[in-house]
């Protein structure tokens, strides 16, 4: 940096720049392929002294640059001066040196904190139907300030789903917004951090229940595959998905006053069907449910052997007894599973 002396330039009536800035103008002035070459002359210390001088860097009329570098003149215009000084800096660094050079000269975040989502990036993921409820049951003033902090295009679809008066409402305030207080700002943050929760929430457990939905349609051997092998990539998802899975083996594990409501309505032709290729315990859950007539019945069809029995419809006997439990059990009409002593214990 030496080669840019401290000088004055009292006939051009301005302030006079220091080396640093000099040497921020003249790599401002060559572009980013030509000054990225240079950087590698720089001190470390050299560099950053760089930067700070170029972020804070006056205006500099055509006139100067010419006697700073005349030897490039034929890049500047009359009336041409430096502008954005920060932003052609950065781009300059970016050629010359590697990401994490350029990030630690500016004082940036790292690559992989530069990817985080802020608040207002994960609410556009959200429903704009569902965050127009959230802004119409908020203060309009506080709506105003969410709808300005939002993506344009988000916000647009959101402000569509408000009512007309509303809307003008909230778009007035958003228009004649001022600053708004740190502190208040800081409030309404951390609740639309709470909303983008919620939401992102209620979204994995409609994915959880979507899975799960798809399991109990399979049989208990490809449902225990298909756990087993999402097991190994995530035991959360795992924990998540079980509860939610109902199979007709999972009978045995009912309160037997639920295995008595599910199976009254349930045919008899059915049951059996569903009973073919069971063990003791099961067979006997499902068996201990039922009349004592109607257990006769299908004990004696049992004891006749399985010969020429589609395997489909033992599945599908097994499936539309389940399906009965969950749909039941969503109707508060039965519970699927007997509660933990912890829980009954807390009732």
């Amino acid at each position: 940096m030496d080669a840019f002396a401290d000088g004055t330039y009292n006939s051009l009536g301005v302030t006079p720049l220091s080396a640093p800035e000099k040497a921020a103008a003249v790599l401002l002035a060559m572009g980013k392929p030509v000054a990225g070459k240079l950087l590698k002359f720089f001190a470390h210390e050299e560099l950053q002294e760089i930067i700070k001088r170029a972020q804070n860097l006056r205006t500099i009329p055509p006139q100067e640059l010419v006697q700073l570098v005349n030897e490039f003149e034929d890049l500047f215009s009359e009336g041409t001066g430096l502008m954005d000084n920060a932003k052609a800096m950065e781009g300059i660094l970016e050629e010359g040196l590697t990401p994490d050079e350029v990030d630690g000269l500016l004082g940036r975040r790292t690559q992989f904190q530069s990817l985080e989502m802020t608040v207002w990036d994960r609410l556009q993921e959200a429903d704009p139907a569902r965050v127009g409820q959230f802004l119409e049951s908020e203060h309009p003033q506080t709506a105003a300030y969410v709808v300005s902090m939002l993506p344009s295009a988000f916000a647009g679809k959101t402000l569509m789903k408000l009512a007309d008066e509303r809307r003008s409402d909230i778009v007035h305030r958003a228009v004649n917004l001022k600053q708004v207080n740190p502190r208040a700002a800081r409030i309404i943050e951390e609740r639309v951090a709470e909303l983008v929760s919620e939401l992102e929430a209620e979204k994995a457990s409609l994915g959880t229940a979507k899975v799960a939905d798809i399991m109990n349609e399979l049989s208990k051997t490809e449902v225990d595959s298909l756990l087993g092998d999402l097991e190994t990539i995530s035991k959360r998802d795992v924990e998540k998905v079980r509860p939610r899975i109902f199979l007709f083996d999972d009978l045995r594990n009912m309160p037997a006053r639920s295995r008595a409501t599910l199976l009254n309505d349930i045919s008899g032709d059915v049951i059996l069907m569903a009973l073919r290729g069971t063990d003791d315990t099961l067979r006997e859950a499902v068996l201990s449910a039922i009349g004592a007539r109607q257990r006769r019945m299908i004990e004696s069809d049992l004891a006749a052997g399985d010969s020429n029995i589609n395997p489909r419809e033992i599945a599908v006997a097994r499936r539309t007894i389940a399906q009965e439990a969950i749909r039941l059990a969503g109707e508060g009409q039965l519970t699927l599973r007997e509660e933990p002593a912890a829980d009954k214990a807390a009732a």
